[in-house]
């Protein structure tokens, strides 16, 4: 299958960091292939250590579990379908937002993770990064 190329995911990740910038988010930005292997992790300068971990999981888990890390926020809660999910893969799995799996033509070719702000702005730019890679899909 297809997979994010090295050039696509650096493009993905200079927008992201750019609007994470503008929102004042020091973020930590990851791209895998359709593997879920690593093409890509950037941070910005001052940007949490404990983010370039995180970032590189949930570019893997979006990949791995074919949905975005807050989809599956609710799947893992508690009563939850997947509870306990984020004790499997040698911890690697993400259940909080932040993840996004990236598509074209209604395939996955690559995962992003965005890491650094709350939650809600994780999840806020992973979903900007999967529109502007939607975007370049498009224009191609």
């Amino acid at each position: 299958p297809r997979s994010i190329t090295p050039r696509e995911a650096h493009q993905l990740a200079k927008a992201v960091r750019c609007r994470a910038r503008s929102m004042g988010v020091k973020a930590v930005v990851a791209v895998s292939d359709a593997h879920a292997n690593p093409v890509l992790c950037e941070a910005e300068e001052g940007a949490y250590i404990a983010s370039w971990d995180i970032a590189l999981n949930k570019s893997y888990t979006v990949v791995a579990l074919k949905m975005s890390t807050a989809e599956l926020t609710k799947l893992a809660a508690p009563g939850g379908e997947l509870y306990g999910i984020q004790f499997t893969n040698g911890g690697k799995i993400v259940v909080f937002g932040g993840g996004e799996p990236l598509e074209e033509d209604g395939k996955i070719v690559g995962g992003l993770g965005v890491s650094g702000g709350s939650a809600e702005q994780d999840t806020a730019l992973a979903a900007y990064g999967k529109q502007i890679f939607k975007e370049m899909c498009d224009a191609e």
